[in-house]
Formats: C-alpha cells, sequence, structure tokens
C-alpha cells in the first residue's frame, strides 16, 4: 500500500510546491508526473504489468471523450473570446452605469454565462479575469470580492455547463445520459447561484481605487463603448445551440461542432473576425496560426496532464486498493445517506490528493457506481453528488490551479492590486454555497428521490 502511494506522494509535494511558487499552467506539472511515473516503475515488482496498466488507464474512452471536449471547446472559446463577446458583456454593464456592489454581480452572471457557454473554468477565468477586473477601476469594487465573483461564475459553469469536462466524466461513469444529468442538477446549482450572487453583490463594495486605464469599458477619456460592441453578444447563440442540442440528447461531439461551425458563420458575417484570423498561413517558418490553432492549442497543457495523471491513478487500480475500498465501503455504506457520504468524502479526498477534478471522478467513479446501484442512490443523484463536490476545493484552496489562474489574471491590471490566491478562493461565494448545497441534501436526503436512474450512453447524448 506504501509503495502504490508514494507515487502520489511525490506528485502532491511537487504539485504543492511549483503551485505556491506560481506554476504558469499545467504544462509546469508536466516534469513533477513524469518524476512521481519514474518513482512508480521504479517500485513495481512487475514492471511490465504496471507500464501496460497506465497505458490501459491512459487510452480509456473517458479520457478520449475529455480530450476531444477540451479541444472543441477550447476552439469555440476562443472565437468567442477573439469575436469580443467578453468586452461587450463589460461593455453593456459598463452602459447601464454599474457601480460598486452591482459591478461586481454583473461580473458574475458575465462569467457565469461564459463557462455555462463553453463549459471551462480555465478558459472563463483567462477571458474574463483581465477585462472585467481591470476594468472596474474607478467604480467602487471590493477587488477581492470582484475577482472571487469572477471565479464564482467560473465555478457554475464547470458544474452546471453539458459541455463541462466533470459533467462529462460523472455522467458517464455513473452511466447516464448527459441532459438528464443538467436537469436533475438544476435543483441544487440554481439555489447555490441565486445565494451566491446576493452575497457577491452585498460584499462587492468598495472605495474607487483610480481611473480605469484607456480604452476600458469604464474610461470617460477613452470615450463611451461604441454601440457596436454589443454586436458580439449575436454569439451568445452559437453556445446556446450547443447546449440546446446537449439538453436534447444529441451527440457531444454533433453538439460542439455545430456551436463551433455557428459560431464561426456568426464572427465572419458581423465582421468581429476576418478569414485570415480563423487561420492565417506563414510559409517562410512553415507554421499556422488563428483562432482555431489557438483554441486547440489551448488544450494541450490539460490534455497531457490528464494523460500523464490517469496513468498513475491507473497504476494504482492495477493494485489491489480499489478492491479494498470496496470492501470496506460494503462493511460501513448500509444504508444509501451512508453511501452518499462516502462518495462525497471520497472524491474529495482524490481531488485534494490529484489535484485534478475530473481524475478524482473517473478515479472512484466505478466504486460510487457499485455501491449506488447496490443501495439504490440514483444514476443522477450520484452524478451530482460528485460534479458538485469537485467544484468546490479546487476553487477555494490556494494551491489549486482554478485560484492560481484568477489570482495571476490581477496581476498588470492598473491600479486595482494584486490579489493572492487564498484571497480569491474565500471570496468564492459560489464554491462556498455548493459546500452548504452538498452537506445538506447528503443529511437530509433533499433531492434523493427525485429522479430515477436512466442508464443510457452518457457519451453519446442518446435518449434512456
Amino acid at each position: 500500500m506504501v509503495g502504490a502511494l508514494l507515487p502520489f506522494a511525490v506528485f502532491l509535494a511537487g504539485v504543492g510546491t511549483l503551485a505556491l511558487r506560481g506554476a504558469p499552467d499545467e504544462r509546469g506539472f508536466w516534469p513533477v508526473l513524469l518524476l512521481a511515473l519514474m518513482t512508480g516503475i521504479a517500485l513495481a515488482h512487475d514492471r511490465d504489468r504496471w507500464a501496460e496498466a497506465m497505458l490501459d488507464a491512459m487510452s480509456g474512452r473517458v479520457v478520449m471523450v475529455m480530450i476531444c471536449a477540451w479541444l472543441f471547446a477550447g476552439v469555440l472559446g476562443t472565437v468567442l473570446g477573439k469575436a469580443g463577446l467578453v468586452t461587450a458583456l463589460a461593455s453593456g454593464a459598463a452602459q447601464l452605469g454599474v457601480t460598486g456592489g452591482g459591478y461586481v454581480g454583473a461580473a458574475f452572471a458575465a462569467a457565469m454565462l461564459v463557462s455555462t457557454a463553453t463549459g471551462t473554468s480555465f478558459g472563463t477565468i483567462l477571458l474574463c479575469g483581465p477585462i472585467l477586473y481591470p476594468a472596474a477601476a474607478g467604480a467602487g469594487v471590493n477587488p477581492a470580492a470582484l475577482m472571487g465573483a469572477i471565479l464564482a461564475g467560473a465555478t457554475f459553469g464547470d458544474s452546471m455547463s453539458p459541455v463541462s469536462d466533470t459533467t462529462i466524466a460523472s455522467s458517464g461513469t455513473q452511466q447516464v445520459d448527459i441532459g438528464g444529468t443538467v436537469r436533475s442538477r438544476l435543483r441544487y446549482a440554481v439555489p447555490a447561484g441565486l445565494a451566491a450572487l446576493a452575497v457577491s453583490v452585498a460584499l462587492g463594495g468598495g472605495v474607487p481605487l483610480g481611473v480605469p486605464p484607456v480604452g476600458s469599458p469604464l474610461n470617460d477619456v477613452g470615450g463611451p463603448p461604441a454601440t457596436s460592441s454589443l454586436t458580439a453578444l449575436w454569439l451568445l447563440l452559437s453556445p446556446a445551440l450547443a447546449i440546446g442540442m446537449l439538453l436534447a440528447r444529441r451527440h457531444l461531439v454533433e453538439s460542439l461542432l455545430a456551436g463551433v461551425a455557428s459560431a464561426l458563420g456568426l464572427a465572419l458575417a458581423l465582421g468581429l473576425l476576418a478569414p485570415g484570423d480563423v487561420i492565417s498561413l506563414a510559409p517562410g517558418s512553415y507554421s499556422a496560426g488563428g483562432v482555431i490553432v489557438d483554441g486547440m492549442q489551448r488544450a494541450v497543457g490539460v490534455s497531457v496532464f490528464t494523460i500523464l495523471l490517469m496513468g498513475l491513478v491507473g497504476t494504482v487500480q492495477a493494485t489491489d486498493l480499489l478492491p479494498r475500498l470496496v470492501r470496506l465501503v460494503e462493511r460501513r455504506a448500509v444504508t444509501s445517506r451512508a453511501a452518499e457520504w462516502w462518495m462525497v468524502g471520497a472524491v474529495s479526498g482524490a481531488v485534494l490528493l490529484t489535484t485534478h477534478s475530473v481524475v478524482s471522478i473517473l478515479a472512484i467513479g466505478d466504486v460510487a457506481r457499485q455501491t449506488g446501484e447496490r443501495l439504490g442512490v440514483s444514476g443522477y443523484r450520484r452524478a451530482n453528488l460528485l460534479d458538485l463536490t469537485v467544484c468546490t476545493w479546487p476553487f477555494l484552496l490556494p494551491y489549486f490551479l482554478p485560484t492560481i489562474l484568477a489570482a495571476g489574471a490581477s496581476r498588470d491590471a492598473g491600479s486595482m492590486p494584486v490579489l493572492s490566491p487564498w484571497e480569491v478562493g474565500m471570496y468564492n461565494t459560489y464554491a462556498w454555497a455548493l459546500v452548504a448545497v452538498v452537506v445538506l441534501a447528503v443529511a437530509t436526503g433533499w433531492g434523493r428521490a427525485a429522479v430515477s436512474t436512466a442508464a443510457s450512453p452518457s457519451l453519446a447524448g442518446e435518449a434512456p
């Protein structure tokens, strides 16, 4: 047992050190994972079996679905960002004269829309943070509450969007359809979102810190935002199309490709992108660029990180640790409530150990499904508990990528202060609301009997 867990100890120590020192993105964790894998194979009794277990886990179908989703969602998010959707949202708030807590609430709503549309919390932070945070200079906001609200909005989409990686992983491991999972999750996410919005507005007021930079949506010197900038709001139709298709139980790949195609078509038709922005060639250097290339490149870091980490998880799954865990759960989880407490605790421990939400769901998904089926916990309920739980700790604690990225977005923000990951995480009102919702749901049974299990090929989006 010690030998099986030691590579994870190496990984956690390395990730914790790099994260606290400001690792830029997932690529900074690649060397740590390589070191952890080398530690694992050095300790293995049967190195051939260890290598095969690693490769089997890396090549799992759900892992490939995650990578496919990241690639296509990365392109969609990049198209929306380059075409000015986030700027249009900020401009709309400025034209309405929103300041103080109202601006913080508007920032939460804007980030929520972007994250729900694209399914990526990382992309939302990188899109919204550098625009909405410096634009608030002079608007009388609490800086930490503002960045916390942006992170909270990003967290909402990660927990709720049909194209979110955690939604796909949780529904896939529990063998239920994505559309039904999202519909059943509304009873938990909507109350948490409303509470988070109210608290963010209440905490958001502050003292004006200066004049926004020239060109900011709130800068009087640069002139009022042009009405034409709001044209980009039409781009919301593209993610709405993708989400609608998923809710109608169409295939994930079909839905994402339809969203990308419609976004490109709208951006070109409205003059928000030029053909050269879509793809550009540099014959002399034998390279290509454009929003499609940029969007897929955004997915490289998290894709390689997930593949390597899932390989590390696979080597542990090949040992007898998981059977031991199943036997332990079978002895202790004798009621549906006990099974749910175990699911929440196990996936919390996994995400704190691996620092990766999707890998945590994949690691304990089978055990959660077997235990839940034995005790009558519906597939939708299991998927919701796993997903909502992994959308708490990574968005609160300072050594996870979401809080690090959000704090990094506060750099070079004019007169607005630089924030720490700890400050940003503590103001993530939606993640705190989810903690309360999960505890309340398990303790009281709220939502336990609201839906029945729908056994269907969730990743294909087919009807049960």
